[in-house]
């Protein structure tokens, strides 16, 4: 079922990892919508699933020569959507205007493929990390949720949980109290003050202390937090994204930037963050109501929940309607 929210369908979405796009047809579900992604010389491109002559889902063929060719009755499509070959027409016959695939505008970033349904091509946003020498990067995802998008992002957003979900980790039961911040949008940003939290290890000494985190609301399923160390000036940014799939079905993907040597392999970064998820993730697939409540009388806040709060504000603002009552 499709999943209709049209300032979504006008927003870059993430679609999956460019390393998954290979040889073969990929098939990706964007808000309901099957969508093909295959990869030529130009690039990597998506189409909507379906071959116009009967349906077939064209993920299932194959790439030849460049083209997408439908696994059904061979019809090739090039990089642009319109068919170029089809076997069945006797030499010389023309083929038929119509004869095209629905392309969607697609855009290779950050290691990730992004897709927008409406063909609108917004300003894509800024991640500097990525390609800032001093940071290494690492991906991470997908990692598969029953839930809504707006549940799983502001549970990233939420402050005031890591001392206890992520008890040992994040932070302690003993030291559960934050500090007052303000909320600051400036233009099209929305990002928090600095936030003090108590952390039993934060850079691997064995030694607790307060670090500082920055949050901040990039786009409606996109945010980041950077945690800073005041001994070293060591930061960590984590880049959230999140591709929706059908209704309470999502796919969070996600960017880990150091400016400092971790003393970890990527794959012992990537394990490390499936462990915090996996902790959060019961959670948010068990809130009430499912979608986030944007009226703020619906549930209590504190001060302590600002972010969340500007987050509400900022999809009310937009107009988003998936997964939000």
């Amino acid at each position: 079922m499709l999943l209709e929210d049209n300032v979504l369908r006008s927003d870059w979405v993430v679609a999956c990892k460019r390393e998954d796009v290979k040889e073969e047809p990929l098939q990706v579900t964007i808000l309901g919508e099957r969508v093909v992604l295959f990869r030529n010389e130009e690039g990597i491109h998506a189409f909507k699933d379906l071959c116009i002559h009967r349906g077939a889902a064209l993920s299932l063929g194959c790439v030849k020569d460049g083209n997408l060719v439908c696994p059904y009755h061979g019809w090739e499509y090039n990089s642009a959507g319109t068919c170029t070959k089809i076997p069945q027409l006797p030499e010389g016959r023309a083929i038929p205007l119509k004869a095209k695939a629905i392309k969607y505008t697609c855009k290779e970033a950050y290691g990730f493929v992004w897709i927008n349904l409406n063909n609108n091509n917004p300003k894509f946003f800024s991640y500097p990390e990525y390609r800032d020498d001093n940071f290494r990067n690492v991906l991470w995802g997908p990692q598969e949720v029953n839930a809504n998008p707006p549940r799983i992002v502001e549970n990233f957003l939420d402050v005031s949980h890591l001392s206890f979900i992520h008890e040992g980790f994040l932070g302690v039961q003993e030291h559960p109290v934050i500090g007052d911040y303000d909320v600051h949008m400036e233009e099209d940003r929305i990002f928090s003050d600095e936030i003090a939290i108590f952390q039993p290890d934060p850079d691997g000494t064995g030694q607790s202390k307060d670090v500082f985190y920055t949050y901040e609301v990039i786009r409606p399923l996109t945010v980041r937090f950077t945690k800073r160390d005041p001994d070293t000036e060591n930061k960590m940014t984590i880049l959230l994204t999140i591709l929706p799939i059908a209704e309470c079905k999502s796919i969070a993907y996600g960017i880990l930037s150091f400016n400092y040597e971790t003393g970890t392999t990527d794959q012992e970064i990537v394990e490390f963050q499936d462990m915090i998820f996996a902790q959060d993730k019961p959670i948010v697939e068990n809130q009430k109501p499912e979608d986030l409540p944007l009226d703020l009388q619906v549930e209590l806040s504190l001060k302590c929940d600002r972010m969340s709060i500007a987050y509400r504000q900022y999809l009310t603002k937009l107009g988003v309607t998936l997964g939000t009552v």
